[in-house]
């Protein structure tokens, strides 16, 4: 019963949410008001390159998504791409990767746990593995990944269990 509940609560909201993913959208010619207004609450907002500006859409931690709109400085959509796609994860260098870094890459992310004794921050996202995951960064007080894993996301295995 309550995987028919979930089922018919996500259906209903895609069918709300106008293009949930973009796909809809037309490159050169959405303006950054017909984006939002598609896809729905904007996480973040950043600037990225060549003075574009960035919209994050997220859909964690349910959706396993988060979508980067990319606006050119003329206010019209240049693209629309997923962003927590296995290409990017490993993006994320230990050592080398900066906060910024990673929030360009996969978005802003669903949790931020410090961890005071071990001096670390764990970004968490909500991804799609063989089976539902969470990624995780951990950064040291300097900003820069230390750590980088994937694990089965806990609350899909407590919930086959049941």
């Amino acid at each position: 019963m309550k995987r028919i509940i979930a089922l018919a609560a996500v259906l209903l909201g895609a069918g709300c949410a106008g293009s949930y993913d973009g796909s809809d959208l037309a490159p050169g010619q959405a303006t950054a008001a017909e984006v939002e207004k598609a896809m729905g609450t904007v996480a973040a907002r950043t600037t990225g390159a060549n003075g574009e500006t960035v919209l994050w859409f997220s859909r964690q931690p349910s959706g396993r998504v988060i979508y980067a709109a990319r606006i050119g400085k003329d206010g019209r959509l240049i693209g629309v791409e997923q962003t927590l796609v296995p290409e990017n994860l490993a993006k994320v260098q230990p050592g080398k990767s900066t906060e910024s870094d990673v929030r360009a890459i996969l978005g802003p992310p669903w949790r931020v746990d410090p961890f005071p004794r071990m001096q670390r921050v764990a970004w968490t996202y909500a991804v799609q593995g063989m089976n539902p995951q969470q990624y995780v960064v951990q950064f040291s007080s300097d900003g820069v990944a230390r750590e980088r894993f994937a694990i089965d996301d806990p609350e899909f295995v407590r919930g086959m269990a049941m």
